[in-house]
């Protein structure tokens, strides 16, 4: 990463390994995915009415089921069969593609992570396709605000190996909208990972009230609260203690 080759803030790790690297979901962490949706089922509902709109949701739901995460663009593929409006369908591709993801950022989201970048390197730890959503990423601002240190996975509690491996630290701290995933990943690193849930968005919403084992180390209402954050707060980052062992989680079937 870029910011490895210097020495750590907190403890003078030598030249190479830093003491500490950030790592931030995107979709309703640092960018209102749930405003994208809405946004477009209103085009699919103006473009193609209400049964066009719902046979779309039903192949995306779909989608997500058989892959395990969101495929925008493949829902939109399988939708085009028997759909009557060729020309509808080329105004639905620009829509996705060119959709202003910069306008969808939370407040304060890129001054969090240039402020969490000051005290050790920060990258981008995204589920999704390998197209659609390194797009989103790229225009909402987010690949450049983490100098490129971008990862996009299937399922990111189970590519833990390769984190760990394409961002070398001493500890990670993962800041998500999911608490059951933050949990899963805590499990898996122990106290080699700090988990910061971010209370934004449906999963967010979803999680209210359930009983998460072992719960986020730190939770915020909002992204834009991370701006402050300082290394006192995260209380599981204890630069004395030599980092446990990693199992690495199997990769789903």
């Amino acid at each position: 990463m870029t910011d490895t080759t210097r020495a750590s803030p907190i403890t003078g790790t030598p030249a190479g390994l830093a003491e500490l690297a950030f790592l931030f979901d995107v979709d309703d962490t640092l960018l209102d995915n749930d405003r994208f949706a809405i946004d477009l089922a209103a085009r699919l509902e103006r473009d193609f009415g209400t049964a066009e709109r719902e046979r779309y949701q039903s192949i995306y739901e779909a989608r997500r089921e058989a892959l395990g995460y969101a495929d925008y663009l493949g829902a939109l593929q399988a939708f085009r069969i028997g759909c009557e409006h060729e020309e509808r369908l080329l105004g639905m591709s620009d829509f996705l593609l060119d959709y202003p993801f910069a306008e969808r950022l939370y407040p304060g989201a890129l001054e969090a992570v240039a402020h969490l970048r000051t005290l050790g390197p920060a990258a981008i730890l995204s589920d999704g396709d390998i197209v659609f959503q390194p797009r989103k990423i790229r225009r909402a601002g987010l690949w450049d605000a983490v100098g490129g240190q971008v990862l996009v996975t299937v399922h990111k509690e189970h590519a833990l190996d390769a984190v760990l491996r394409r961002f070398p630290a001493r500890r990670h701290v993962m800041v998500d909208d999911k608490p059951q995933l933050l949990a899963a990943m805590k499990r898996a690193l122990g106290d080699r990972l700090v988990t910061v849930f971010v209370r934004q968005g449906h999963y967010a919403e979803a999680a209210r009230g359930m009983a998460i084992e072992p719960p986020p180390d730190l939770a915020v209402a909002a992204i834009g609260e991370l701006r402050t954050l300082s290394l006192a707060d995260l209380p599981a980052v204890l630069p004395e203690a030599a980092p446990p062992p990693f199992t690495a989680v199997p990769e789903a079937p």
